[in-house]
């Protein structure tokens, strides 16, 4: 199936990146860790993700200079101040992240591409691959407004 582009091939320039590597890491963080906390038990079972408990995770966004530290614990994911090496991470440009995302591409197709680099325990990263392909993402289309106007309505 040939899946037509919603994004245009895109690099940010590297002056961003080196801009973005100064600026503080936590507020991204905190905001990554909130959206999956709340699609964790909803839209991200937790049953598979049971083997991520105790793991930590980096994400990349490389042309953006963002650095994601973040783990999962018995409650939910937590960030992760920790600068030690993490169990799996993840690097790719903004761009690929969103391709990704919107499933324009997937995961497979950006690693054979060499556009998404895992580094790690590669068995979590397969684990964590197949837990986000069976997640119905268009359920989390369908949910967001109702979710937004309960929580941040005036």
């Amino acid at each position: 199936m040939n899946v037509p582009r919603e994004f245009p091939d895109f690099t940010l320039p590297a002056i961003l990146a080196r801009i973005g590597a100064r600026l503080p890491q936590l507020p991204p963080t905190l905001a990554l860790v909130a959206a999956l906390n709340l699609a964790l038990g909803r839209i991200l079972p937790r049953e598979p993700l049971a083997p991520l408990v105790g793991k930590s995770f980096v994400i990349r966004v490389t042309d953006v200079g963002l650095v994601l530290r973040f783990a999962l614990g018995e409650r939910g994911f937590r960030p992760s101040l920790n600068s030690a090496a993490a169990d799996l991470s993840i690097s790719a440009r903004a761009r690929d992240f969103l391709a990704l995302a919107s499933r324009e591409e997937d995961a497979d197709t950006l690693f054979f591409s060499r556009r998404l680099l895992m580094e790690g325990d590669t068995e979590l990263g397969l684990l964590l691959k197949n837990t986000l392909d069976a997640v119905e993402w268009p359920s989390l289309r369908q949910l967001a407004p109702a979710f937004l106007s309960r929580h941040f309505s005036a």
